[in-house]
């Protein structure tokens, strides 16, 4: 039997060989765990990290998961040309990297989806290479890499054809272009307006290459072919191979007929009171801001405003409180600012109320109005009726303003107020400031899209609705009873504002040298070409909902209520026609 002490020794030597026994297992199951944990380079998460990268087209940070060797060979800017050359091979939209698969030995497989306009969705895989470089994973990166099915040493390309381009359509459905030739019905009506067709121009051949157009493809340059371009142009089609190899196929597609807001009685109206000359006519349907007619630069000729744009300043003046409707003014030649005179046209001595004033277009009333005005408030009307800010019509130019800081003394505020100056703007802005007042002061957003038109007001306003009606009074006697007379309808109440913009000298901006009389030489009143003819109206006036807005531009063509206002009533007059 043993004794107490015998027991408790062996017991003391039992746990001492257990507890070492313990302290072995214990290494041994870490161990166990580490090499079961992927202890050593982690490949699998250098994998995932460079087709994390590749999928949101981070170069920087698939570039970190290279070998040294392959950072030293590609900059990330490198590998960016490669990948994104590649993309555009393919018209790629959108790369998908599925689970990578261990095949073992450093090899994997990383699962690719490719998203193309020409060719479908692509499905391959890439097959990666990862070396161990001092306890890390990294990806031995190779050019084939780049697309999804290429081998060692092949070239990803392309072969593509563009199918027939889709016809434009007026609002009605008529064409405007059609066929190979894009011939319309409407013969040159339809010309002024769907522009033409060309070679790729430079700045849009990156844009061209994403798309799957080849180099020889005809794009729009112009007009209407222009704005919906890609929306005429289809889906090319063809063939996508790694070297000879056959990647993917498929045929173009036609895209569907593009439908147009131009209204064909009022493009054929305004294009025949164009009548070839240089200038622009735009006519809008103010309520939608859809555009119903286009011809000649009415987009994109910048020309000064001149009195059109005191529709402007008489609603600033107004909205500021600084002169009423049945304010009068001291009948007058000219005014003084600055030292120098601000002449009336053709030294008209005229004044009497502000409406009578306005309708008889007196530079005498409006530039003193204009510099009392000031050119921190002028400018921000402007830009309330649209100016200084682009349309939604893609490539029409930006009717302008400068700044209040730069715009200068009382005489260049004062020549601003009547549209001289460097105040620049185009019948397409013309068009949109009348409409603003036709439509209680909210500014209309024009488009050629009927697919962007809501049936809702304008959300730009521009003015009051008070201030509008009372430039609406305004601008009804100027056609009723003042220098746009030319522009009256029977049976229709028209609301307008005549233009007459000095161009080779100007009696408002220059200053002359007391040493040299002959320094401002006057504008001849006989020479029609040193002045460009402005007409802004809408109809009808007394409805609360003009059915049309237009804007007229004649490039020295003389006096706006001789030659503009009169082409403009041929404009309002179709689009007033059921």
């Amino acid at each position: 039997m043993s004794s107490p002490r015998g027991v408790d020794r062996a017991r003391q030597i039992r746990r001492r060989r257990l507890g070492a026994v313990g302290v072995l297992g214990a290494i041994v199951l870490v161990g166990v765990l580490m090499v079961g944990l992927g202890g050593g380079p982690d490949e699998r998460g250098a994998v995932r990290a460079y087709a994390a990268a590749w999928q949101r087209a981070d170069w920087s940070a698939l570039r970190a998961q290279l070998t040294t060797a392959a950072r030293d060979a590609h900059s990330a800017q490198d590998l960016a040309e490669r990948y994104t050359s590649a993309a555009q091979t393919a018209t790629a939209t959108r790369i998908e990297t599925g689970t990578p698969r261990d095949q073992g030995d450093g090899q994997w497989r990383l699962p690719v989806v490719v998203h193309t306009r020409a060719f479908g969705t692509v499905r391959g895989n890439v097959g990666l290479e990862v070396d161990d470089e001092d306890g890390q994973a990294r990806i031995a990166w190779r050019p084939d890499l780049v697309f999804p099915g290429l081998a060692p040493g092949e070239q990803l390309r392309r072969t593509t054809t563009m199918p027939p381009r889709a016809a434009l359509l007026a609002r009605d459905g008529t064409p405007l272009a059609q066929g190979e030739l894009r011939t319309s019905p409407l013969g040159p009506a339809a010309q002024a307006i769907t522009g033409a067709l060309g070679p790729v121009p430079p700045e849009r051949q990156a844009r061209a290459r994403t798309l799957g157009y080849p180099d020889d493809a005809q794009v729009g340059i112009s007009g209407l072919e222009r704005i919906f371009d890609e929306r005429l142009a289809g889906t090319p089609g063809g063939q996508l191979r790694a070297g000879v190899r056959l990647l993917a196929e498929r045929a173009p597609r036609k895209a569907q007929p593009v439908r147009t807001t131009i209204a064909p009685s009022v493009q054929q109206a305004a294009v025949t009171a164009l009548a070839g000359r240089l200038g622009g006519v735009v006519a809008l349907r103010p309520r939608t801001g859809e555009v119903l007619a286009a011809a000649g630069i009415g987009f994109s000729g910048l020309q000064p405003p001149g009195s059109t744009f005191k529709i402007i300043t008489a609603a600033g003046a107004l909205e500021a409180g600084l002169v009423k409707l049945d304010d009068t003014f001291p009948y007058e030649t000219s005014a003084t600012l600055s030292g120098v005179e601000l002449q009336n046209a053709d030294g008209e001595s005229c004044g009497g109320t502000f409406v009578q004033a306005f309708a008889r277009s007196c530079n005498s009333v409006f530039g003193p109005l204009g510099a009392k005005l000031g050119a921190k408030r002028l400018v921000a009307a402007a830009r309330a009726f649209g100016f200084n800010a682009p349309t939604a019509i893609p490539g029409a130019a930006v009717s302008s303003i400068p700044p209040a800081e730069e715009i200068g003394d009382d005489l260049a505020v004062g020549s601003s107020a009547i549209g001289q100056g460097r105040v620049q703007a185009t019948a397409l802005q013309m068009a949109i400031v009348a409409a603003t007042i036709g439509l209680d002061g909210r500014r209309p957003e024009v488009t050629l899209d009927p697919e962007r038109w809501r049936d809702a007001a304008p959300a730009h306003r521009a003015v009051s609705a008070k201030t509008a009606r009372q430039v609406q009074r305004l601008m009804v006697a100027v056609v009723g009873d003042g220098t746009g007379g030319a522009a009256q309808i029977g049976g229709v109440k028209v609301a307008g504002k005549t233009g007459t913009a000095e161009l080779k000298s100007t009696q408002t901006t220059c200053k002359p040298d007391p040493a040299d009389p002959s320094s401002c030489p006057p504008a001849d009143p006989s020479d029609p070409t040193d002045t460009d003819a402005w007409f802004a109206a809408y109809a009808p006036a007394d409805s609360g909902a003009p059915r049309i807005a237009v804007g007229v531009l004649l490039v020295g063509a003389g006096h706006g209520g001789a030659t503009a206002a009169p082409a403009a009533r041929q404009v309002l007059q179709a689009g007033l026609q059921k």
